[in-house]
């Protein structure tokens, strides 16, 4: 017989995303604290957040964390992955895979503010962020999944091999230990660690750099997009792709404010237009 849970839904609902906009990012909090594992739900909840962002012509970037101090998120919750059947499982890796290809084809910057412990799908929905952040000292990281019998089944498989090659993922994975954000630093899977106080802050306004009148938030996303189209598609290909994206910016009104500010020798003033 079937144990397949349905999903809740209505008002009683938990929330398990919070969601705001401060200045042009798009903030998207993992809230089911301490761990902040992974439901259905929670997903369900972050797939909205994610396209909500999208839509808002007023979000340029997208910075994802999770509440508290100790985790960003440890993965899947393993009592609801007990209590579902195989198919559920399926249906549930398969939705986690459409949500996190959704930031991946979101034309707007996405950074991963790894506030706490990063494994399992924490790791997982890390990798699908554009750029990555940790807190000093606040935790480990790493694809334990082997030592519950499983593999890394939310894209893990396939993003860390592309981002350290495959025979280290190979090896991370199959050793299924965990490692310090200094150790994934200098494997290219974190892109830098700033320290423990005033985190967040620093992460904001790292990410505020990249909204209008400082930067041209349309070149920013389609910079983002033609890396991740053209990554793994032959060159002739990547090379239409990142000519269709130039073509979109070169009627933009920011490309030309951004050529008039350089003849005339100026600060450009960008709209994201």
């Amino acid at each position: 017989m079937a144990t397949t849970v349905q999903p809740t839904t209505g008002a009683d609902t938990k929330k398990l995303i919070n969601y705001r906009n401060d200045c042009g990012v798009a903030i998207i909090e993992m809230f089911d604290p301490p761990a902040n594992t992974y439901t259905y739900e929670m997903n369900r909840q972050l797939d909205d957040a994610i396209l909500a962002a999208r839509m808002d012509n007023d979000v340029y970037v997208i910075v994802l964390t999770g509440a508290g101090d100790k985790f960003f998120s440890a993965g899947a919750n393993i009592k609801m992955l007990a209590s579902v059947d195989p198919t559920f499982k399926y249906y549930f890796c398969l939705h986690a895979n459409e949500t996190l290809l959704r930031l991946e084809h979101t034309p707007k910057l996405v950074i991963a503010a790894i506030n706490g412990h990063c494994v399992g799908g924490g790791l997982e929905i890390a990798m699908a962020a554009d750029i990555r952040i940790a807190r000093k000292d606040a935790g480990k990281i790493g694809l334990p999944e082997v030592n519950l019998g499983v593999l890394p089944g939310t894209g893990g498989t396939q993003r860390l091999s592309r981002l350290v090659g495959k025979s280290r993922a190979i090896e991370l994975m199959v050793t299924g230990n965990t490692f310090s954000f200094e150790e994934a630093k200098e494997l290219g899977i974190i892109n830098d660690i700033y320290e423990r106080d005033g985190f967040m802050e620093n992460v904001m306004e790292y990410a505020h750099q990249f909204c209008p009148p400082n930067k041209a938030a349309k070149a920013v996303g389609r910079i983002k997009r033609a890396v991740q189209t053209g990554w793994e598609i032959p060159m002739e290909s990547a090379l239409a792709v990142e000519r269709e994206n130039q073509q979109i910016l070169f009627q933009s009104d920011d490309a030309k404010e951004g050529l008039a500010a350089y003849v005339e020798k100026r600060p450009a003033i960008f709209k994201a237009k």
